[in-house]
């Protein structure tokens, strides 16, 4: 019973900072939305903090799997780094909840060590992804061009969540496409 009740306070925290879009919700709201009390909840995870953290291993896993999926389906440096890029502008990380999730999960890492751990372990992996598809590609510059590349995901991502109007994966992965074809080619914008 504990691991489907964790699991239910975990997607019932990424709701409830989906729904608030802030981590200003309370442990009797998230546990209210479990439902269960919030005494069981402390039990579970101890502190708010806690959830939060768990709430954002679970959305970077759902996202990590993403990216294996597509990445097992391509075929080459260049497919690969379609595959990551379609992933990390996908559908699912426009859902109100994981946008809420990720937004506040910055906020969190700027103070909370074991979430700046978390956000480093993320970039790293990312990275890894990057440089695995670039050394083939760009040789000698595939590491600043991973971080590059990186850098834009996470900037684009955060252009497309905050602008006005729905946010556009499509537009967001031809734009990281068209800076690395740039890069590649070494031509000028």
């Amino acid at each position: 019973m504990k691991p489907i009740r964790k699991d239910a306070l975990v997607k019932a925290t990424i709701i409830e900072i989906g729904r608030a879009g802030t981590l200003d919700v309370t442990v009797s709201q998230i546990a209210r939305r479990a439902g269960m009390s919030s005494a069981l909840a402390h039990h579970y995870f101890g502190a708010k903090e806690e959830m939060f953290l768990a709430a954002m291993r679970h959305i970077m896993t759902l996202y990590g799997a993403e990216v294996r999926g597509a990445l097992a389906s391509a075929e080459g440096p260049e497919a690969r780094l379609q595959a990551i890029l379609r992933a990390s502008f996908s559908p699912g990380n426009f859902r109100r909840e994981a946008v809420g999730a990720w937004l506040n999960f910055w906020v969190l890492a700027q103070t909370v060590p074991q979430a700046r751990r978390l956000l480093a372990i993320y970039q790293r992996r990312l990275r890894s992804n990057l440089l695995s598809c670039l050394r083939p590609l760009a040789g000698a510059r595939a590491e600043a061009l991973a971080d590059g590349l990186g850098a834009m995901i996470d900037g684009l991502y955060l252009r497309e969540v905050l602008k006005s109007g729905p946010p556009d994966g499509a537009a967001a992965v031809q734009m990281a496409l068209d800076y690395l074809n740039t890069q590649l080619t070494g031509q000028d914008a």
